[in-house]
């Protein structure tokens, strides 16, 4: 069972994989409600924040799915966006659950492919059973090494505050022009409605800007677009081409 709107690529490995697949897609505002996933479900996988909607699941909320015979996957690969990060599960792994992370995405690193498992001791050993033979990457290992020191973890802890800084005043600039803006977002970018925004996309795209479509994303639709929470100058750039847009 995969609660959506979230990353499709867990969804896709599972079906490769031969595993049927279910969907719980969330209602509005895309509050998680654990009763709504199927007592009969042995595995869930959820984002926490969820990309692409940036909504940020209580910690008690996730950890309700948990029950005998189910495991629970937890991506938090954008949980470091959150400063403190008072809703991981990582520190207070309840029984049953799955914390995968990454160090990617703070730093810009997508390609090094850099992150980790947090799981009951049985479960990773049966992971690195079908762990196949140099899956991380020399460069990947000594990022993973940098970024978890404490330096690096003050300097995220510092670019999380400052994120959450503009990304409400970026919410608060799109909402006054009359755009929904999914509330509460607590990762590195926005879901925002926006009636045509495939042609918005494109648009932008001609202006040398690129916004993710939300489309592709079960439980969203063409109307959907996620855009990034860049640097002040950047945001305020893009603004005013959505102003000559007319958005």
């Amino acid at each position: 069972m995969v609660v959506h709107p979230q990353f499709t690529e867990p969804e896709a490995a599972l079906r490769a994989a031969g595993h049927d697949v279910e969907r719980v897609v969330l209602g509005e505002d895309f509050v998680l409600d654990p009763a709504a996933v199927p007592a009969g479900a042995d595995l869930v996988v959820i984002g926490n924040p969820t990309n692409p909607t940036s909504v940020l699941h209580p910690a008690a909320a996730v950890a309700a799915l948990a029950r005998p015979g189910r495991t629970v996957v937890v991506d938090e690969a954008f949980m470091d966006c959150v400063p403190g990060e008072p809703e991981t599960l990582g520190a207070r792994l309840p029984a049953g659950v799955v914390v995968i992370r990454s160090l990617t995405k703070t730093w810009g690193l997508a390609g090094l492919r850099a992150g980790y498992v947090l799981a009951a001791p049985g479960l990773v050993a049966r992971l690195a059973e079908a762990q196949p033979l140099w899956a991380v990457s020399t460069p990947a290992l000594v990022a993973i090494e940098e970024c978890s020191g404490p330096e690096a973890v003050a300097e995220a802890e510092k670019w999380a505050v400052e994120l959450g800084t503009e990304r409400d005043r970026l919410a608060a600039e799109l909402t006054g022009r009359g755009l929904y803006v999914v509330p509460g977002a607590r990762a590195s970018f926005l879901c925002v409605r926006i009636p045509d925004a495939l042609g918005i996309r494109a648009l932008l795209r001609q202006r040398g800007y690129a916004v993710r479509r939300g489309d592709t994303f079960p439980g969203l639709g063409p109307d959907w677009l996620r855009i990034a929470v860049r640097d002040r100058s950047s945001n305020d750039t893009l603004l005013e081409v959505m102003g000559e847009l007319g958005i």
